[in-house]
């Protein structure tokens, strides 16, 4: 029989790409305390797959700095250095603000209001304190602009460099403030106005601030 191609193929996660999102995440929000001991068998259990997946996850996880393995001791998550911030947030900073430049040529009327919706909800979140999802949100908003740019290796990097932002978010390195909703609509009006120059100067500031703050509360 002919087989049919015109139709929505359903996404399928592999074992490996399940534990490793589930373990990641467990990770950044504190599940896995720093300095936590790992154990394949158990975490295999818990997710219910064999210890393969567990521990080839936990192989990438090693690769983007989240786990140490120790051969034939032990697998530990890794400490949460607040101060990793300055070393962070400007390579993530430059990487958005190129974005913002590579999705200017890119733009539709239909990214754009996406971009002035979520920066309303942002704007909502961060008015009532609801900070996780103001993240989660933030995240999204700058996420519409990597994808515009559609370069896959910014994407790839921007993903990394985006789990360790949202690991210092959980213990408290980055506050979100209401200084980035009025940045948000600078970065879209730049991009409206087709300004590359302007569009990335903001987008760049938009990050780096968070290191001027970080270091504002830790000598307060």
């Amino acid at each position: 029989m002919p087989v049919p191609t015109d139709h929505t193929k359903p996404l399928r996660i592999s074992a490996k790409e399940n534990a490793f999102n589930q373990l990641q995440q467990w990770i950044i929000d504190g599940t896995l305390h720093p300095g936590e001991k790992l154990n394949d068998t158990e975490l295999a259990g818990a997710l219910g797959v064999s210890r393969t997946p567990i521990r080839e996850s936990l192989q990438l996880l090693e690769v983007q700095g989240f786990v140490r393995m120790y051969p034939g001791k032990a697998t530990q998550v890794t400490e949460v250095d607040k101060e990793s911030i300055t070393d962070l947030l400007p390579p993530l900073a430059a990487l958005q603000a190129l974005s913002a430049e590579l999705a200017i040529p890119q733009l539709t009327e239909e990214t754009i209001a996406l971009l002035e919706s979520t920066n309303r909800i942002f704007a909502h979140a961060v008015y009532t304190e609801d900070y996780f999802s103001a993240l989660k949100i933030d995240e999204e908003f700058h996420q519409i602009i990597v994808d515009a740019a559609d370069n896959p290796y910014i994407i790839t990097m921007v993903a990394s460099l985006q789990a360790h932002v949202r690991r210092l978010f959980f213990h408290n390195s980055i506050i979100l403030t209401e200084k980035s909703i009025d940045e948000h609509d600078k970065i879209i009006n730049s991009m409206k106005e087709r300004d590359p120059i302007a569009v990335s100067s903001i987008m760049s500031g938009n990050w780096l601030r968070a290191i001027e703050e970080f270091h504002s509360l830790k000598s307060n």
